[in-house]
């Protein structure tokens, strides 16, 4: 695990490594006294895993004497929408996400459906580093109940999504949570739609639990041969969708999250957007002529979802298919979005390739920079420096995850891996010579910063 217990996506390492029973127990313990027992929402992804983590965390709950509601499979958007629609202090989802199977997690929610952020996680943190734990009395210990009120995330879709077309959707739930919910919500909006991997499968043998162009190509043939209007999938806990479109070609996270938020922007009296410092340019590119202003943070979807509330942004999203819409909770939710840009295909009168036809697309290089764990935010610093000497003329400087510079001809941004002993460097270009030039200068900038600090 990191130095740091809580990353940005909570508590999350390999099963039984990093991640064991007795650290779930422990976090249990800690959200207990930290939430002073209370009223507690526990839901899980499909993972084998799952069921030990749960049953855990809940001893370490009921112990405090928390009273915990025991939600089942579910995606992690929906957890977070019921722990606030009724009234929970806080909401547990054990998940790791997009990551392989052999990985899970524990993500903490407040009473308001939002991530828990770097504050509240250090004080949970503190106490388990601590032990300092409110155990009750043995005639005050907690209660666990079985809770299932998944219909009342499908109404509110239903009754706020309205389409006039039965759209022909396929939908690949990857043999994650979304397996149940997503389709049943598709067939509520009256959609055709057909699901595949739709099984719950904690091994994910149909695909990878990421959704991706590399992934999706038996969800690309199927789309094309049925002659479908989209295909979507989601991550193995449903807070990311991918999108394909009526020919089955993937479509570029940072297109249409361009696209989407230049939507919104349009039909909203709030011009304000937040993504992270890893988006295209093509995001400001969209919502700019429309008086729109993006905000970027650190990447995460805790900040994301910070920055939404902070500036009452209308939408937030990252380049990864995690969208937040604010009008109906502040968690991503894959599934909500998949509805809602069905909703904005109809209100523009476009199918999804026209939809993402009018967005730019820059050419994008990555590279990964080795560097020790003990230097490397030092090393970013000084990097950062170094970057603004090679790169004189640059227009813009943001420091609020490593250093991004936005100069005339693109961007490069410097940070610090949270998960390894990395540097990732990221270039986005006007054209792939514009990138390509940025990369090589930037690259040899940061290897020269990386070896003075070996010497």
């Amino acid at each position: 695990m990191q130095a740091k217990l809580f990353g940005s996506s909570g508590v999350r390492g390999v099963v039984n490594k990093d991640l064991t029973p007795i650290l779930a127990v422990k976090v249990g313990l800690a959200l207990g006294t930290f939430a002073n027992a209370g009223k507690i929402f526990v839901a899980r992804d499909a993972r084998t895993s799952g069921l030990m983590l749960e049953n855990a965390l809940v001893s370490g709950l009921l112990s405090c004497g928390a009273k915990v509601f025991c939600l089942g499979v579910l995606p992690t958007p929906v957890l977070a929408y019921l722990t606030s629609r009724l009234g929970a202090d806080a909401g547990v989802m054990i998940t790791a996400s997009h990551n392989p199977p052999q990985y899970n997690g524990i993500k903490i929610f407040d009473g308001d459906g939002t991530a828990y952020d770097e504050e509240r996680q250090n004080k949970v943190e503190q106490i388990i580093e601590q032990e300092n734990f409110l155990l009750a009395d043995w005639q005050n210990l907690g209660g666990a109940f079985p809770l299932n009120e998944s219909r009342l995330y499908i109404e509110m879709i239903h009754e706020n999504v309205r389409l006039r077309k039965s759209w022909h959707v396929v939908v690949d739930a990857g043999c994650g949570a979304t397996g149940q919910v997503a389709p049943a919500i598709f067939k509520s909006l009256e959609c055709k739609n057909v699901a595949i991997n739709a099984q719950f499968d904690g091994f994910f043998p149909g695909r990878s639990p990421e959704p991706n162009a590399e992934s999706l190509k038996s969800l690309s043939k199927i789309v094309g041969e049925m002659g479908a209007d989209v295909g979507v999938a989601y991550d193995g806990d449903g807070d990311r969708a991918a999108f394909l479109d009526e020919n089955g070609v993937f479509v570029d996270f940072d297109r249409v999250l361009a696209a989407y938020a230049a939507h919104v922007l349009k039909k909203g009296k709030n011009r304000i957007m937040v993504t992270n410092v890893e988006a295209s340019m093509c995001v400001e590119r969209m919502v700019e002529p429309y008086g729109g202003k993006v905000v970027r943070t650190k990447v995460g979807d805790v900040y994301v979802a910070e920055a939404v509330k902070k500036f009452d942004a209308v939408f937030g999203g990252e380049p990864c298919g995690a969208w937040i819409h604010p009008e109906f909770h502040y968690c991503p939710d894959g599934i909500l979005s998949s509805a809602l840009l069905l909703k904005a295909l109809e209100d523009e009168g476009k199918n999804l390739s026209e939809f993402v036809a009018e967005v730019p697309a820059y050419p994008v290089l990555r590279e990964n920079v080795p560097c020790n764990n003990e230097v490397k935010y030092a090393v970013v610093e000084r990097a950062g420096e170094s970057l603004k000497a090679h790169f004189p003329r640059y227009t813009q400087i943001s420091t609020v995850d490593g250093v991004r510079l936005a100069i005339e001809e693109g961007w490069v941004l410097v940070r610090a891996s949270g998960t390894e002993p990395l540097l990732r460097l990221t270039v986005e270009g006007e054209s792939l010579k514009a990138a390509e030039s940025i990369m090589e200068k930037a690259a040899a900038v940061v290897k020269e910063v990386v070896e003075g600090f070996r010497r």
